[in-house]
């Protein structure tokens, strides 16, 4: 039975679904005409030289509906598209366009007016009275007169294409991830075509994964959840819906700056969810209290960013007071920033208490900025208005007090709504987030988004610890007198007040801050991170006590580590003593080190802090935090949760499995305690590492012994055969590696550890039947292309590599060589793996050559034919074989003509095709090749100029006509 084409599985479902949810379906070549394609050209390049990416005739109907006075000619507005850059900036002035942000001038009125393409009320409106099209089409071409791209299912809203769906059939493994790449191909390639698309999304039926486009960094693409798994219909009919398509068009789409870097990204549904729910309670004159509950690390801040937003422009707000209350004063400039970077204008900052008063006072109308400690002392009823909202960010911590008071009392008809991103502990102290924020809800809160739900969604990672040694641990007796058994350190929420408690635990800072312990643990950082850290690529904190042990680590760092690996960063003071003084940086500095510390390869790798930076701060390549610092319940979670950020550099290969904590201070030895949260969020937090042991010791003993058992001759030259022979089938391969890569990256985070010895030998065995294995097939496998670091030394050590290397022993294609590979005593299956890696080479070395070129994409679909069983091994060695032979004889007949293997193929090709001057004509069309130098950028270039039918095109495109054949 034939396997299902992407069309048949996928496409066509997404099609007829569309239709189902009030999208009209629009044929593909009905698509073409409406966007001009030339109906005379021969190719789809020729039919789509003159195309628009616009379905114009619409557009232009559409703008004239909504815009009666609007007065140009058919086709302007599609020549001020054009006009736009094909990047991310240019992507986001489309954006102003779709949101009816631009400008027309109306020559009658003698001024500009507001241009709009879309109307969002239909997401209010029943689908018959709709005033936008909305239409779906398939196949959607475009070429830029250097390449093509073909998307397979695009939306278009009023003849503007704004969402691209890449469709892979169920039977393809990594179907998602390789609808993602042609994704971020077509960026490359096309970027016109991802000028007005705003959005895409990548499905093989069973997952849904959608992002922003311009952003396709893995772990900015999200899949789409609905309570039916794999229900394709139901992900299509809720994604796809107009309602929710536009939504994410007017409100759900940000632009900001980070790092002096344009960034898009698109809410997720916790977001877009939380955001909705805040407007709404805001907005309800009969409720007044609301609190969100997103996790650390799930975008919190854009909600809050979003939530504001919203609210100032609702018409039913009426002209509103916006209060955005950040816990710290280190984090408004952070606030300003972002606010400014999504475009948010009427922004204030309250940045003295005076400043606050005198805004609230005169019934400032906007945006202000400021923190809970400008409330002190503020008089009651300052302000008395019911539209008047505040948005207090790290809930849990900030409202509890006089200070909660003063803000209550100053507003009183105000909105409080909370965000937190930690659980509410159980302390009396963390129940009273619940009393003043979620009274008003039955489960105490307006929308929760869990730690375990963001793991499990991929939003955050999971986190792991382990103890020191136990001579660098606190004393038992000194960590629970001085710190656990404080009544005062149990829901403790906020950073300052557990300094000012630590400050008051003489012994147990003398113990943390003792000159030799502090060498001890600097010298076990150090070997810990050159030998677990360093090599996965990540980097690292050391969180201090107080800033003075920040500076006896970093003296202490620079015995073990060169200087330029660490930094310190911690506030200074004028009074600090000279070997504080030392390492006193300016602000610049400071922005320098933060910057640098988030990039891959760059200095510093380990950054030694106390107090900043641990809110606040996003650093994805963040793995491992030693921790030296008692805390406990938020102020611990918030800190631990700057290493859950996921990472991935393609370019390197690297996936963050998750975030680790070493634990030099004793903390989590009682969790419970540590963290006085329900025990189902203390569960999903964090873990033992030694979870992750127990896991790699049941895989080596219940999965590895089925691989092992088939290396049976200590990796000779049989056992490479027999391995490649055993995994020809796709599906024992995806199984093996998959299972194998898990197997790897568990080695990876434990190694090295004593734990390990027993499982050496089999682990390098395991390793090397990969090694072979992943040789042998990679270029049909899509997984990752290589050990990771630590194994790759360990399979160096002792392993032969020449047992690895099937598929890397290249050999010279010609008549010695097939006599030699007859005589060879090699298996047959590992003389089938040289021959085509050999072709391919040949072929990729010599890429001006359409007979080589031609002769690899033949011996590509021997080698499928050979892994789908289609053909013995016998069938495939022959076979390849005789195109080998059938080369070498072509080689000798060009050579005798003095000929280069593109003029000689020209050659052969106007022979076949019966044209005069045969000789003559193929070294001109060898000068045009020449000419058009792009047909060669690419294999598929190459291969399409070796179709027959392409090079035919190619003759009549540039060759004289009166060259062509005999005259009539």
């Amino acid at each position: 039975m034939p396997a299902p084409s992407e069309h048949k599985t996928v496409q066509a479902r997404i099609l007829a679904y569309a239709e189902e949810i009030g999208w009209s379906y629009v044929r593909r070549a009905e698509a073409e005409k409406r966007r001009g394609f030339d109906p005379d050209g021969t190719i789809p390049e020729d039919r789509a030289r003159t195309a628009s990416l616009y379905f114009g005739d619409l557009l232009h109907s559409q703008v004239i509906a909504f815009n009666p006075k609007y007065k140009e000619a058919e086709g302007a507005l599609i020549g001020e598209f054009r006009s736009i850059n094909s990047d991310i900036a240019g992507n986001r002035e489309f954006l102003v366009y779709l949101r009816n942000q631009s400008k027309f001038f109306c020559a009658e009125d003698n001024r500009e007016l507001d241009l709009t393409l879309i109307d969002y009320a239909d997401g209010a409106r029943p689908r018959n009275q709709y005033r936008n099209f909305y239409e779906v089409t398939e196949e959607f071409y475009f070429h830029n007169g250097h390449y093509g791209t073909r998307e397979d299912v695009v939306f278009l809203i009023n003849g503007i294409p704004v969402l691209v769906i890449e469709c892979k059939n169920a039977t393809k493994d990594e179907g998602i991830a390789l609808g993602v790449d042609q994704i971020r191909r077509y960026h490359v390639e096309t970027p016109e075509v991802m000028v007005p698309q705003m959005l895409f999304t990548a499905t093989e039926a069973i997952g849904f994964d959608y992002g922003a486009t311009w952003n396709t960094v893995r772990r900015n693409i999200f899949r789409w959840k609905h309570e039916e798994i794999g229900n394709l219909e139901a992900k299509v009919k809720t994604f796809c819906a107009v309602p929710h398509l536009l939504s994410l068009l007017k409100d759900f789409i940000l632009f900001a700056e980070k790092d002096e870097e344009l960034q898009k990204v698109v809410l997720r549904q916790h977001q877009t969810t939380g955001v909705d729910r805040v407007v709404a309670r805001a907005l309800d004159t009969t409720l007044s209290r609301g609190l969100i509950w997103h996790t650390q690390g799930s975008g919190k801040t854009y909600t809050m960013i979003k939530a504001a937003e919203m609210l100032f422009k609702a018409p039913q707000a009426d002209k509103p007071t916006i209060l955005m209350m950040i816990d710290r004063n280190e984090l408004e400039d952070q606030m300003l920033k972002n606010l400014a970077a999504v475009g948010l204008g009427n922004v204030a900052h309250a940045n003295r208490i005076a400043e606050l008063n005198r805004l609230l006072k005169a019934d400032y109308r906007g945006i202000i900025v400021t923190t809970i400690q400008k409330f002190r002392d503020m008089p009651a009823n300052v302000n008395i208005r019911q539209n008047v909202y505040v948005l207090i960010d790290e809930a849990h911590r900030t409202t509890g007090g006089d200070l909660g008071n003063y803000l209550m009392a100053g507003l009183p008809n105000a909105t409080l709504i909370g965000f937190t991103g930690t659980p509410v502990d159980k302390t009396v102290y963390g129940k009273g987030t619940f009393k003043t924020f979620g009274l008003e809800d039955d489960k105490g809160y307006l929308h929760k988004y869990s730690i375990s739900e963001s793991i499990d969604d991929g939003t955050t990672l999971a986190l792991y610890y382990d103890l020191a040694p136990n001579e660098m641990l606190v004393p038992h007796e000194v960590m629970e007198k001085e710190f656990l058994a404080l009544a005062e350190t149990e829901g403790i929420a906020d950073i300052e007040e557990l300094n000012k408690i630590l400050e008051r635990a003489v012994n147990l800072k003398n113990f943390l801050k003792g000159k030799e312990r502090i060498k001890k643990v600097a010298r076990h950082v150090a070997a810990h991170y050159l030998d677990n850290v360093r090599p996965l690529g990540y980097k690292a904190f050391l969180v201090a006590v107080d800033r003075e042990a920040c500076a006896l680590y970093k003296e202490a760092f620079d015995e073990f580590l060169p200087s330029e690996l660490s930094a310190v960063v911690y506030t200074g003071i004028n009074s600090d003593p000279p070997h504080m003084k030392k390492w006193h940086i300016d602000d610049k500095k400071e922005k320098q080190i933060r910057k640098t510390f988030t990039k891959f390869g760059e200095d510093p790798k380990i950054l030694i802090v106390t107090e900043k930076l641990l809110t606040g701060f996003d650093a994805p390549i963040l793995y491992a935090m030693y921790l030296d610092k008692p805390m406990r319940d938020h102020t611990l979670l918030q800190a631990i949760a700057r290493v859950n950020r996921p990472y991935e550099n393609e370019r390197e290969e690297m996936v963050k499995p998750h975030g680790f904590v070493l634990d030099f201070v004793g903390i989590f030895d009682k969790l419970e305690k540590a963290l006085a949260f329900d025990s189902d969020e203390v569960k999903a937090i964090v873990k033992d590492i030694g979870l992750l042991k127990q896991l790699f010791k049941a895989k080596m003993e219940n999965k590895t012994p089925e691989y092992l058992k088939l290396v049976t001759q200590n990796f000779n030259d049989k056992d490479v055969d027999n391995l490649i022979e055993h995994f020809r089938d796709k599906e024992r391969r995806k199984e093996f590696f998959k299972e194998y890569k898990e197997i790897e990256m568990l080695y990876e985070i434990i190694s090295p550890d004593a734990f390990l010895r027993p499982f050496i030998d089999d682990y390098t065995t395991l390793s090397s039947i990969y090694a072979v294995v992943r040789r042998a097939y990679a270029r049909t496998v899509y997984v990752d292309k290589a050990f990771q670091r630590k194994t790759n030394e360990l399979v160096q050590r002792h392993i032969d590599t020449a047992v690895m290397e099937p598929g890397d022993k290249y050999v010279k294609l010609d008549h010695a060589t097939i006599d030699a590979i007859k005589k060879s005593e090699e298996g047959k299956a590992v003389k089938v793996i040289n021959l085509i890696k050999s072709i391919e080479r040949t072929a990729l070395e010599n890429s001006d050559d359409p007979f080589l070129v031609a002769m690899a994409e033949r011996a590509k679909a021997v080698q499928e034919s050979f892994e789908d069983r289609q053909s013995s091994t016998e069938e495939a060695l022959a076979e390849l074989i005789k195109q080998i032979e059938r080369d070498e004889d072509r080689r000798k007949l060009q050579a005798a003509k003095g000929l280069d293997g593109l003029t000689y193929f020209v050659l052969c090709k106007l022979t076949d095709e019966g044209v005069a001057n045969a000789e003559v004509v193929s070294k001109k069309v060898r000068d045009a090749f020449a000419e058009f130098g792009n047909w060669r950028q690419s294999e598929k270039g190459a291969a399409r100029t070796a179709d027959k039918s392409h090079f035919q095109h190619f003759c009549r495109r540039r060759l004289p006509r009166q060259s062509h054949g005999p005259r009539g």
